[in-house]
């Protein structure tokens, strides 16, 4: 058991008198290997308890789509708990339960008060231990997700566009998959494969607790030792190696769906979460895309009043990244005088870079995102959690802060035409079906 090392005291601008969650939070590992990071923190009489599983989409070797899938499969019961009963419990004390799955990590999460605590380890472990892997159970939740999928992607255009898109940037990395998996995967996994995901994943050595808020951390210690501490580790964790293979060209995709506004999607590769570059590509971002004071907003749906949104952001993965941005057309809008008006705001800030106003502005607006981003409970759990399993520390407020007030407008030039080049980008149109040929119309009128 370790305490991890105080960061440097956060300056005035930062907020006046905020403590940085780094210097407060202490690491234990159990003999198992599960590692627990705990944060006092008295404001509110509530605590955050989650479990970060560092397994995600990412990883799926033979069937797509089980990571997601066991975030369902974990609240199918156990066997000392029927379905469904963890919410249940949680939600007749005042709590919230509910759980994400990633590329990267799959996270679950209790939020209740103090004296909730208890009981939260206690249903945490049961459904750890006596997880119910059963046919009946992989049956209810493979119907959940695919009716999900056919929700938010395949009924979604916009949904499809983010799928075209991944698939497309990534053609071997394991994050082309989405999240959600492929349909046919979905169908085809059975009980033996998803036991054996449980047990390679679901491993005590291969999960972080992430806990903030209320409570007395020696108490929750002896109660995660007592209930958890017998879990049995994993001797291997299998992780999917594939690397991507440098893009040689650029890359075009139509999506055809019923849409009355065209979508125009567009990705770059860009480096990992904690590259150097990573603070000038979110102040790229900001400034191109953030908002309805950015740049691509402002040309496209303002002055040219060529589309309804744009939007778009520096996705920071684990172990690649991507800069996207989405432009929904006006309806009766080429979609090609859109993609125009849009890579010509991108080669500006290639060709001419960005002005210091634009970079300040953009600098102030991650630096209070940052800070307000921590203001609960919750939001610190997930910060610690997150830089657990990512870098195997939690870095300093210190050390992100000054990662953004160092980005100058030079920077930011850099990185756009360093990562953002014609022959780098893939391209997704989504647009309407194409029309039926007149014969073909004429021939289906007949009586």
């Amino acid at each position: 058991m370790w305490v991890l090392a105080a960061a440097p005291a956060v300056g005035a601008e930062a907020g006046e008198g905020f403590e940085d969650p780094a210097a407060r939070t202490r690491l234990t590992v159990l003999d198992n290997g599960l590692r627990v990071l705990t944060l006092e923190d008295r404001a509110t009489p509530v605590v955050s308890f989650q479990i970060w599983v560092d397994v995600g989409s990412g990883d799926e070797a033979r069937y797509t789509g089980l990571a997601h899938l066991f975030e369902h499969m974990m609240f199918r019961g156990s066997d000392n708990l029927p379905p469904e009963a963890h919410g249940r419990l949680i939600a007749d004390r005042g709590g919230r339960v509910n759980a994400f799955t990633s590329r990267d990590v799959t996270v679950y999460f209790d939020d209740v008060t103090t004296e909730s605590l208890p009981l939260v380890v206690e249903l945490e472990a049961e459904r750890l231990a006596n997880l119910d892997v059963s046919e009946e159970s992989l049956a209810s939740e493979r119907q959940v997700v695919i009716e999900e999928r056919r929700m938010r992607t395949e009924d979604d255009p916009q949904g499809r566009a983010f799928e075209a898109l991944l698939a497309l940037t990534f053609q071997a990395h394991p994050y082309r998959v989405p999240t959600i998996g492929w349909k046919s995967d979905l169908l085809a996994a059975d009980v033996a494969a998803c036991q054996a995901f449980f047990d390679d994943y679901y491993a005590p050595n291969n999960l972080v607790i992430a806990v903030a808020g209320d409570f007395n951390t020696e108490d929750l210690l002896a109660r995660i030792r007592k209930h958890m501490g017998g879990l049995e580790p994993a001797e291997d964790i299998p992780r999917n190696p594939t690397l991507e293979p440098e893009q040689m060209g650029e890359r075009r995709a139509v999506v055809r769906f019923d849409v009355r506004a065209p979508i125009l999607a567009a990705a770059w590769h860009a480096p990992p979460t904690g590259h150097e570059d990573a603070p000038a590509l979110d102040v790229l971002s900001t400034i191109l895309s953030s908002g309805r004071t950015s740049r691509l907003y402002k040309k496209l749906v303002y002055e040219e009043q060529a589309a309804l949104g744009a939007h778009g952001a520096y996705w920071e993965l684990k172990r690649a990244g991507v800069f996207y941005a989405f432009a929904v057309a006006r309806p009766g809008q080429e979609i090609a005088d859109v993609e125009r008006l849009f890579m010509a705001e991108i080669d500006r800030v290639v060709a001419e870079g960005v002005t210091e106003a634009e970079v300040e502005r953009a600098r102030r607006t991650l630096e209070v995102d940052l800070i307000e981003g921590l203001g609960t409970s919750h939001a610190l759990a997930s910060r610690i959690g997150r830089d657990a399993v990512t870098f195997g520390r939690i870095r300093p407020l210190e050390e992100l802060l000054d990662g953004i007030r160092n980005v100058t407008a030079a920077d930011v030039q850099r990185v756009a035409a360093t990562y953002l080049l014609p022959g780098k980008r893939s391209v997704v149109h989504v647009i309407p079906p194409e029309p039926e040929a007149a014969e073909d119309v004429a021939v289906e009128s007949r009586p």
